[in-house]
């Protein structure tokens, strides 16, 4: 299926879905909207789940960067131009 391609999916860390959004839809990311932003693909591959239909999808994680201000997220498109943004959810550390 996937042919002479080659990926890692990354299932070091959790993600928690952040927002769906309509493409280009104002969406800030400590305090960065990441559509002002050239997204820099960090060659992560990470295994997602859309909330609403619960449907598995495998999304790519992204880096945008302002100001001293870096933010990491993953992204894709559940479909037509409506994206699902996801953010490393930390564990609570007692």
């Amino acid at each position: 299926m996937w042919g002479k391609f080659f990926f890692i999916v990354f299932m070091g860390l959790h993600w928690k879905h952040l927002a769906t959004v309509i493409d280009g839809e104002k969406f800030e990311i400590q305090g960065l909207n990441i559509w002002d932003f050239k997204w820099q693909n960090t060659n992560k591959v990470v295994k997602v789940k859309d909330p609403l239909y619960n449907k598995e999808f495998f999304f790519n994680a992204y880096r945008i960067q302002n100001s001293g201000i870096e933010v990491t997220f993953v992204a894709g498109e559940f479909s037509n131009c409506i994206w699902g943004i996801y953010l490393e959810e930390r564990e609570k550390q007692i």
